[in-house]
């Protein structure tokens, strides 16, 4: 078994990695070919340094880690179809069998290899990926002024003792500093209590948020006679607060993009908030879900070795296994949106592709292993 071992992993790395390494060099040159339009155009935060073809490739460079936990399951899948089925045209696979390859041996060698693709899948995804998307947009954002999201920016909520806060972040500089923050303060009943506007923030690393060159507006409504609204002017004013600086980068970037325990204290937090929180839970559970479809794919691949192959009909299957590897994406896809619409549990909405294609591949397995 060692031997087998040693062979089909060999086989299946090389495939895959060549896989991966195609589907890369086409991804690098679409991104930097929509990068070409901004080479050669000032910063807006010093006119002096100009966005060059070195950042460029930079900035494209460091958007592959989350190429690659994009793209690591479909290059498994078309990586194993490949080897297994020409194992089996070759007879290679018929004489494995004769040695003492047995179906479920088979099954647990492959699992085993899939194990291996889930955890390179988990440490891309959540360690290397988050800190090279963060580094490449900060990097755009050095150029570009700042990140925003759309015309209003990103919201957050935060309950506190005996006030609620409604929080508008309008942009994020490549400092980490804050743009255009808006609070809006709300008593137990929803009566509007104060506002704050600044200009610059900064979240501080001790729950709490410095904000600078700032207009807040008390609501005096103790009377209904003698309503008033008190105005002052403040060049640095602290507001405590349990939103992290990981929470706003949620909340302006892709929450596919941030780490999955940096998108499970945002789900908690927008729960004891109050919010709606099924979106975010969703991306959580195919942050979780995700890696482990390297062992859906692996599984997928198997049948395609009990395949009779003739001369030069590998080509059909192989482009058959690559189809139902992009259909199962699709629909995890479809899925979440589906799960959002209909407030299917989150848990649900993002396991049941990989389950769904889990039991028909070991279904077609289980007709081509016993039937055949």
């Amino acid at each position: 078994m060692k031997t087998i071992r040693r062979l089909i992993y060999g086989e299946v790395l090389i495939a895959t990695g060549y896989v991966l390494l195609a589907f890369l060099s086409l991804f690098f040159f679409f991104d930097f070919v929509e990068e070409l339009a901004a080479i050669g155009q000032p910063s807006r935060l010093d006119p002096k340094v100009t966005y060059e073809l070195t950042h460029a490739m930079l900035y494209v460079a460091l958007l592959m880690p989350s190429r690659i936990y994009e793209l690591l399951p479909i290059s498994v899948l078309i990586g194993s179809v490949a080897v297994l089925a020409r194992l089996a045209q070759s007879s290679e696979y018929t004489i494995l069998r004769t040695s003492g390859l047995g179906p479920w041996k088979a099954l647990r060698t492959l699992l085993g290899l899939g194990l291996l693709f889930v955890a390179l899948t988990f440490a891309v995804g959540d360690y290397v990926a988050p800190i090279a998307d963060k580094t490449a947009q900060l990097l755009k954002a050095r150029y570009q002024g700042k990140l925003s999201l759309g015309q209003t920016g990103a919201w957050l909520k935060e309950r506190q003792a005996h006030s609620n806060f409604s929080v508008n972040v309008g942009s994020l500089s490549p400092s980490g500093e804050l743009g255009e923050v808006r609070i809006f303060e709300f008593d137990n009943q929803g009566l509007l209590v104060s506002t704050v506007q600044a200009e610059q923030g900064r979240i501080e690393g001790h729950g709490s948020w410095t904000l600078n060159k700032v207009v807040r507006r008390e609501f005096d409504v103790a009377g209904q006679q003698s309503a008033r609204i008190v105005s002052s002017k403040h060049e640095s004013l602290s507001w405590p607060s349990t939103i992290s600086a990981e929470m706003v980068s949620v909340a302006l970037l892709k929450p596919d993009r941030m780490r999955t325990t940096d998108l499970y204290a945002y789900v908690q937090h927008l729960e004891a908030n109050g919010q709606t929180a099924q979106r975010y839970e969703i991306e959580f559970w195919r942050k979780v879900f995700y890696p482990l479809s390297c062992l859906v794919m692996v599984v997928l691949s198997l049948p395609f070795a009990y395949l009779h192959f003739r001369s030069g009909g590998i080509t059909g299957y192989v482009f058959g296994g690559v189809m139902i590897g992009i259909s199962f994406f699709l629909l995890n896809n479809v899925f979440g949106y589906i799960g959002n619409l209909n407030h299917w549990r989150p848990w649900l909405a993002a396991a049941s592709p990989a389950i769904i294609y889990s039991f028909l591949s070991l279904g077609a397995f289980g007709w081509l292993v016993l039937r055949r």
